[in-house]
């Protein structure tokens, strides 16, 4: 017998999506183990390594037991980076239940998956992308480090059609953060580019997961 095809776990949990076009939107989280890049501003670092070897079914059943006091239409796979795993089998399967499917990927790895929505957050100091992400990408989102710099903002506005929006995220509710955010909105705007918006952590203001 083969054994069960599994993947590696670090939280499964209810929670409200904090950020981008769905924001304030209730959803489960599934975050997955493993990240391809680990940027030096992640908040999640602890999803890099470790984590649970769970099967499809494990998954499955965990979520339908949150779904049951929850019963949220969508699952947000997030990480770390969800797309260093396969995940195909459980988008099948949790398709197969009737949910929605938000992937947040960094799209320096390729995918070919039923998945309803696609936040792609290309990262420093590339800002890499692979191009079939151009078509994919319901919302970009760029988190606003300190190095972050305009040209980065054009060029990847230039990369994407302009009906996808890109959302400046701060790094955190800090001001340096919120305030280098604001001017990179202004200067996008004084610079004609379309589509290019302030974002904001709900999380953090709310003080949820």
């Amino acid at each position: 017998m083969h054994p069960l095809p599994t993947l590696k776990i670090t939280e499964i949990f209810p929670s409200i999506q904090g950020e981008g076009l769905r924001q304030g939107t209730p959803a489960i989280f599934i975050r997955l183990s493993g990240c391809n890049l680990q940027c030096s501003f992640c908040d999640t670092r602890y999803a890099w390594t470790g984590g649970r070897e769970k099967t499809m079914q494990e998954i499955v059943d965990k979520v339908r037991h949150i779904h049951t006091d929850y019963p949220a239409e969508w699952i947000c796979l997030t990480g770390g980076e969800p797309l260093v795993q396969d995940i195909t089998s459980l988008i099948l399967s949790l398709k197969r239940l009737g949910f929605f499917i938000q992937v947040e990927t960094n799209a320096t790895l390729s995918c070919n998956l039923p998945v309803d929505w696609y936040t792609v957050s290309p990262k420093p100091d590339a800002y890499a992308f692979r191009p079939e992400y151009k078509k994919k990408a319901h919302e970009i989102k760029i988190v606003v480090t300190k190095d972050l710099n305009y040209p980065v903002i054009r060029r990847l506005r230039n990369a994407f059609p302009d009906s996808i929006p890109i959302w400046l995220q701060p790094q955190s509710i800090l001001k340096w953060s919120t305030k280098k955010a604001l001017r990179l909105v202004r200067e996008a705007l004084e610079d004609g580019q379309a589509n290019i918006r302030l974002g904001v952590q709900l999380q953090r203001l709310y003080g949820i997961k």
